[in-house]
């Protein structure tokens, strides 16, 4: 072996094999770019994106790690998002989930979407 060396296993590495994926189309209705990371539970990104949200929870973009889609102002996109795997909890971000279950999720979602 030299250091460095990458030493690589026979076939192709599929990402995400066997993983629910849905299809869904996102507008951005804001004044501003917005870009979402690979990693990012998508049912939590900024309120300017305009979506099937609800659809959209335990789901992040199937795009490489490391990556991002960026929305331009008026831009409107499909785009494929992938379960998320392990434990599936989700803290932070806009708070709409803090590893509650999905309808805790969905009943925060609603008061958020209300507010201004």
């Amino acid at each position: 072996m030299i250091p460095g060396e990458y030493v690589l296993g026979e076939g192709d590495i599929v990402a995400n094999a066997g993983r629910r994926t849905v299809e869904l189309t996102v507008a951005n209705t804001g004044d501003r770019p917005i870009q979402i990371g690979s990693h990012f539970h998508f049912f939590e990104v900024n309120r300017a994106l305009k979506f099937e949200r609800a659809q959209a929870f335990g789901m992040r973009l199937n795009v490489p790690a490391g990556t991002a889609v960026r929305f331009e102002p008026g831009d409107e996109k499909r785009v494929t998002l992938v379960e998320l795997a392990g434990a599936r909890r989700v803290f932070g971000l806009n708070a709409l989930t803090e590893g509650a279950g999905r309808e805790q999720a969905l009943a925060r979602l609603a008061a958020w979407e209300r507010r201004p």
